[in-house]
């Protein structure tokens, strides 16, 4: 009999707790929550990095003589076109050297055309002639030398006679030699000679003369680049000396920010790949020119160029900037809302998801790109699935949910008074749901 009272009080409790959870369960309100549902779509791999802004050309302009400075024709901050004169050295001394050449050139000239237009000519002529009076001669001493040779032979002459005539055929004949070796050393290599050693002077004449013609013009010292005149540290009078720098001009129409980027992060990063660059005005639109084919030296990081035009010249170069270099657009894949990530266990990332019945189930996930307010999810979410993008934060698995719908900004603003009233209305009701649970148990 004891035994059966006792069971029967066992029973009882049993009913008893059993009721006091049917009870608790059916007064326990579901969490409101926002969703947004898991999406296929594009996002870009986004690099950020901080840069150092740079002109995107740069002269320093260097005289080539050393002279006094005559005139500066601009200061620091004036703006140049490529070719302008922007200053002037003394060059009296060079003007007047580049003059005594010139007429030393013409000189050279001069003389050349006397050799081949007019010397040459006169002792081709002469020996012409010296050829023509020798052949004369010669033929005048053969034809006296053969008449008394067939007079001797009819015994009319003697031989003396004869042979001097002979000797006088002989003489008249080496004349003529000589007569026509010195016409042949003319037209040969004679000839050839003085115009060729004509020629040379007046070609070395020439050359010295354009040698002290460009001397001169480097008195002038014009603009190589169109930009800005950023450096100018000598003033009329001072010493320009050969090589050292009177001018330093930056061209800053576009501007070129130089980014170390991690290796890691460097290795998606291409030349042509678009940027942003923040500017005193907002975002700048650049281009990627040049990716360092090497990490820096005793560092990990990799040397990055962006291209940034400059209008206003308002960036200026020296100054740090934000670049963010989109170094791939990854298409089709799965992207969720930041505010959808949570903390899970062991440093990993989870996100709440909702099924049909309203029920929110905890999924850890592998996180890939993330760009502004959305992330790529690479595991742990599939399309179409209601990731809780507000109110995950101490929800627990498989709790349930009330998906609420986002509100209007508008609405926010106006209804400010009735959202505090509801709130209101919900705390008494969650009041009176807690007295009748105690009332209950």
């Amino acid at each position: 009999m004891a035994l059966l009272l006792v069971t029967a009080a066992l029973f009882i409790g049993c009913g008893k707790a059993k009721d006091k959870e049917e009870a608790a369960g059916e007064t326990e309100a579901p969490t409101p929550v926002l969703v947004e549902t898991a999406v296929l779509g594009a996002i870009d791999h986004v690099v950020t990095a901080d840069a150092v802004l740079f002109p995107i050309n740069q002269a320093n302009v260097t005289p080539k003589i050393s002279a006094p400075v005559k005139r500066m024709l601009v200061n620091r901050g004036d703006h140049v076109r490529a070719g302008q004169l922007i200053a002037e050295l003394e060059s009296s001394d060079l003007a007047a050297a580049a003059q005594e050449a010139k007429h030393q050139f013409e000189q050279a000239q001069s003389s050349y055309a006397t050799v081949t237009g007019a010397t040459v000519v006169e002792d081709e002529t002469k020996a012409r002639a010296d050829v023509q009076s020798a052949q004369s001669a010669f033929d005048a001493a053969k034809k006296l030398y053969d008449s008394r040779v067939a007079l001797e032979k009819e015994g009319a002459l003697a031989q003396k006679q004869v042979d001097e005539t002979r000797l006088q055929m002989v003489q008249a004949q080496t004349q003529l030699e000589t007569a026509q070796q010195h016409l042949k050393s003319l037209n040969g290599v004679g000839r050839q000679e003085a115009v060729k050693g004509a020629k040379a002077q007046m070609d070395a004449a020439k050359a010295h003369a354009d040698a002290l013609e460009v001397q001169l013009s480097y008195a002038r010292i014009l603009s190589p680049i169109n930009g800005v005149v950023a450096e100018r540290p000598l003033n009329v009078g001072d010493i320009a000396s050969a090589g050292m720098p009177v001018f330093s001009i930056v061209d800053i129409s576009q501007v070129r920010a130089v980014a170390n980027v991690p290796v890691k992060e460097a290795e998606s990063i291409r030349a042509g790949r678009p940027a942003r660059v923040a500017g005193p005005d907002g975002d700048m639109a650049g281009t990627v020119t040049v990716v360092s084919p090497s990490a820096s030296a005793g560092a990990t990081t990799v040397e990055v160029w962006v291209q940034i035009a400059n209008p206003g010249e308002r960036l200026k170069p020296g100054a740090t900037v934000r670049v963010s270099i989109i170094a791939e657009t990854i298409q089709n894949t799965l992207v969720v809302p930041a505010s959808a990530l949570l903390n899970g266990d062991e440093g990993k990332q989870k996100v709440m998801v909702v099924t049909k019945d309203s029920i929110a189930h905890e999924r850890a996930v592998a996180v890939g790109v993330r760009q502004g307010d959305r992330v790529q999810i690479l595991s742990g979410v599939q399309e179409g699935d209601q990731v809780v993008t507000s109110g995950g934060l101490g929800l627990e698995d498989k709790a349930k949910v009330t998906i609420q719908q986002p509100k209007a900004e508008d609405d926010d603003d106006d209804d400010s008074g009735g959202d505090d009233a509801k709130a209101d209305d919900a705390k008494g009701k969650d009041a009176k749901g807690k007295d009748a649970k105690g009332q209950k148990e």
